[in-house]
């Protein structure tokens, strides 16, 4: 299992301009939050938010949350020198945009090296039509990445594809990086829904991430996170399914047999491995909601 492996249900991004936002997110049942510094902060603002970025990770106060800061491009005026302020403030991931060969990868985390975050883990993020080709080439790169993101609002426009309700034009894409991720066992995470009070299309999306393999979803508000958790969150029939298949696999084989008929499904090993995952994650998940209390 990838070490960096933990819940995702929800990363919330939260621009870096804004003290109040920075503040509200300790207090929000976001599972990671990205303090960002990247597109959507207006170049005027760009070293102030860098500044209200690095005085929030310093001050602490998100608790078990994730704390992911996205960083410029090192392309960018301001790409060097967002790294070499927060590589090693105590962030939990360093989010890189724009990533789309192994090449990016390597420069990005010699730079990130460079600055003192030898040990810092990276995230990178999928938002062209490239990057999606690559993807295998991307997630097989570095065993520094925590988690890949999609960008699918960037992915979409340079698709010429039209937002639907059914998301038909990223299908193809978003099951690409899926297939990578969990080749070189990488985390994975759906990208956002800008349209963020449409949220009988938002449910919708969460719950199809879900079904195709995505470990959660980017979010762009707060008001998101209740349907994002509750999509990515092991049902309770789950759990107690899970439970049951190690426990009658685990018997057949002290019996002798290599399968078993759960629930009316034919049960072998690699359905014990996930059923693992299941528990696993519901663990976790259990941890970091018991510390929002």
């Amino acid at each position: 299992m990838n070490k960096y492996f933990r819940p995702r249900r929800s990363m919330l991004y939260v621009p870096g301009c804004n003290t109040r936002y920075l503040d509200k997110a300790r207090s929000l049942h976001a599972d990671s939050v990205i303090l960002d510094l990247g597109d959507p902060i207006l170049i005027a603002a760009k070293e102030t938010s860098r500044q209200n970025v690095v005085d929030a990770v310093k001050q602490g106060g998100y608790g078990n949350r994730e704390v992911v800061i996205r960083v410029n491009d090192l392309d960018s005026p301001w790409g060097h020198d967002d790294i070499k302020a927060v590589a090693n403030i105590g962030a939990d991931a360093i989010l890189f945009t724009n990533i789309e060969n192994r090449a990016d990868v390597l420069a990005a985390i010699a730079e990130l090296d460079a600055a003192g975050g030898n040990n810092v883990p990276v995230m990178v993020m999928i938002e062209s039509p490239l990057a999606v080709l690559h993807a295998e080439e991307i997630a097989s790169s570095s065993d520094r990445i925590a988690c890949m993101v999609m960008a699918t609002s960037d992915l979409i426009s340079q698709l010429h594809a039209h937002v639907t309700s059914e998301r038909l034009p990223l299908l193809a894409s978003l099951s690409m990086v899926i297939l990578a991720a969990r080749a070189h066992d990488r985390a994975v995470v759906d990208g956002v829904n800008s349209h963020f009070k449409d949220m009988g299309a938002f449910e919708y999306a969460c719950r199809l991430g879900r079904d195709m393999g995505f470990d959660g979803k980017s979010l762009v508000h707060p008001m998101q996170l209740a349907y994002a958790n509750d999509a990515y969150t092991p049902k309770r029939s789950e759990v107690k399914n899970a439970s049951e298949i190690i426990n009658a696999l685990t018997e057949a084989n002290a019996a002798g047999r290599g399968t078993v008929v759960v629930n009316d499904r034919l049960i072998e090993h690699h359905h014990v491995v996930a059923a693992k995952q299941v528990l696993h994650l519901n663990s976790l998940i259990e941890e970091l909601e018991s510390s929002y209390a």
